[in-house]
């Protein structure tokens, strides 16, 4: 009996014993977080680099896709470029848009400096600026032509004024501001010409709304386009895009390639389309330099903003992947193998 108890023991241990290496072995087989990880980079390396040696091998068509891009990118950033230097010529929005304080003539210089400080420290207010009555006689002389006749008069007839220019130019907060300001000790008049303002907010609206809708439309051309040119890659890569399928490849080992050329052609058309800018400027600077220096200006345009160029580059990336997923997207359900 002792002997089949301990043979009945051997047999429970080894079979303990040999679970147990099994569940070593089943353990040891599944890999680790650094080596799913390492697989992942792997092939996403691979999908690059196959995407980039495709692009070099027609160096021709690649360029001129990246180009027409370039050009569909360009045409709305260099609209706004144009709108904020034409702004920059004119001084200052708000400056289009001050507020006059006639004040009483019995205000002195002193308490005109005074009350110029006060309109300053309010929170809608950017700028203020005393003109005293001499200097304004002195201004409405050269200005008028009229030197010899005011000269005669017997005392200045102009009111000193403080010139208010404001934070924002919004017609009810410019109104409300104007009636704020008339009401302060001293001042006879507060003068503020609306209707310029609504002019002024109508333009930039305009404009505003123009780049945006030309933005819209550019974006669509350019998904498109990039659209179309995946659709064409996918075409090419049919048999073989099959045969991976076949073999057991996920739909996102597919797309991977595609979507890497996408955002390369997009990387591509960024960097054009900020040459194409800087280069524009540049020479449309030129001319604008020449014109304002018969009007004794020392204007010239700005070029392109670091800032502004990065936003570029990788809009356009970001335009380049997305073309690509949606042309991948559709196409993907026909590439089941036949």
């Amino acid at each position: 009996m002792s002997d089949e108890r301990k043979a009945k023991s051997n047999t429970s241990a080894a079979e303990r014993v040999g679970g147990s290496v099994k569940k070593t072995e089943h353990k040891s087989d599944e890999p680790d977080f650094q080596t799913l990880l390492h697989a992942w980079l792997e092939s996403h390396r691979a999908s690059l680099v196959d995407s980039v040696s495709r692009l070099f091998k027609q160096p021709i068509g690649s360029f001129f896709t990246c180009l027409v891009m370039a050009v569909a990118l360009s045409l709305p950033m260099g609209l706004a470029l144009l709108l904020d230097n034409v702004e920059r010529l004119g001084g200052s929005w708000q400056r289009a848009a001050q507020i006059s304080l006639f004040l009483k003539l019995d205000i002195d210089a002193a308490r005109g400096e005074k009350l110029r400080d006060q309109v300053a420290a309010l929170p809608d207010v950017a700028e203020a600026t005393w003109i005293s009555r001499e200097a304004a006689l002195e201004e409405f002389q050269q200005l008028s032509g009229l030197g010899e006749a005011l000269k005669e008069l017997p005392e200045n007839p102009l009111p000193g004024v403080v010139l208010v220019t404001p934070e924002e130019v919004d017609k009810d907060k410019l109104e409300a501001l104007r009636t704020r300001l008339a009401a302060l000790p001293g001042v006879e008049q507060a003068q503020l010409d609306l209707l310029w303002v609504e002019r002024l907010t109508a333009i930039l609206k305009l404009g505003d709304r123009f780049v945006f809708g030309l933005s819209l439309l550019l974006i669509a051309t350019l998904l498109l386009v990039i659209g179309n040119t995946i659709r064409l890659h996918i075409e090419n890569r049919r048999t073989e895009i099959e045969v991976v399928k076949l073999v057991g490849g996920t739909d996102g080992y597919v797309r991977r390639p595609f979507l890497y050329m996408g955002a390369l052609y997009g990387l591509g058309a960024g960097l054009i389309a900020w040459l194409l800018l800087a280069y524009g400027l540049g020479w449309l600077n030129e001319a604008v330099t020449r014109l304002a220096g018969l009007y004794g200006s020392d204007f010239g345009l700005a070029g392109v903003p670091s800032g502004d160029a990065l936003s570029l580059v990788i809009g356009a990336v970001l335009l380049g992947y997305i073309g690509a997923w949606l042309a991948v997207a559709r196409h993907l359900s026909e590439l089941a193998p036949r």
